[in-house]
């Protein structure tokens, strides 16, 4: 998969499954634009791809704008967006006030739609482009005390196939990924005790099929599959990546 010429714009890349996907799309010959809240992470993971960093909120449509905006302008084109920010929640319903409800749908649905949006506006004249949205497992399936984050992540997964629909004579194919348990930062996020390397394991002996997380550039492979043209007859498609997780 080459993507000599290409210009890709990666949210949420400071770390994760986002970093890997920079790493990976830099590796392969894209010229990578990296976005994200966190200086200090984002600035690391340039140094290692030498990709260009843009820092602000996502959930704020005028930075969506303005940043796409600037990149067609010096690049001339984008032709792969892909939105990997995200956080999360761990609380059921009762216990989710009204901010925290707030904040998880302005990141990752609202930040999701403005990047998109935006990206759009531009691929529309180019009659071509690539977005790839992280959905996750919880889009699909649900899950308890993370009530927030699973209705976040089923509104990406709409989002995702209208867009692919609204598109498809644009030239423009939109897919997401599914994820399940992952190695990344979010896995130990959000809880009162970060889980042990031991605790992991048990998570992934009781719940994963194949009886182990998924590390980050297991993810990113398949984002780049499809970014790239051997997946050109593909869209509107949730692509699980989780083990067997939803298929029992």
């Amino acid at each position: 998969m080459i993507f000599t010429d290409k210009v890709a714009v990666v949210t949420g890349g400071s770390s994760g499954m986002g970093a890997a996907t920079i790493e990976a799309l830099a590796a392969s010959g894209a010229k990578v634009k990296l976005i994200d809240i966190d200086k200090g992470g984002a600035k690391e993971v340039a140094k290692k791809t030498g990709s260009e960093v843009f820092i602000g909120d996502v959930s704020n449509s005028e930075f969506c704008d303005q940043t796409i905006d600037s990149i067609v302008r010096n690049e001339g084109q984008i032709d792969i967006l892909i939105n990997a920010a995200g956080i999360i929640l761990r609380a059921d319903a009762l216990n989710t006030n009204d901010e925290n409800w707030s904040r998880i749908m302005q990141v990752n649905v609202d930040g999701v739609f403005f990047m998109c949006r935006s990206a759009l506006r531009h691929m529309v004249n180019n009659k071509s482009g690539v977005i790839v949205n992280f959905g996750s497992i919880w889009g699909n399936v649900a899950g308890s005390g993370v009530t927030a984050y699973c209705v976040s992540k089923g509104a990406v997964h709409q989002l995702t196939k209208a867009l692919a629909l609204e598109h498809a004579e644009d030239g423009i194919r939109v897919n997401a990924v599914a994820p399940g348990e992952v190695n990344t930062p979010m896995i130990r996020s959000g809880r009162e005790k970060p889980p042990t390397v031991d605790e992991l394991q048990k998570l992934a002996d009781d719940t994963i099929p194949i009886k182990r997380l998924a590390e980050p550039e297991e993810v990113a492979e398949v984002v780049l599959f499809l970014a790239s043209e051997r997946s050109s007859y593909i869209t509107g498609s949730i692509v699980p990546v989780d083990a067997g997780y939803t298929a029992r």
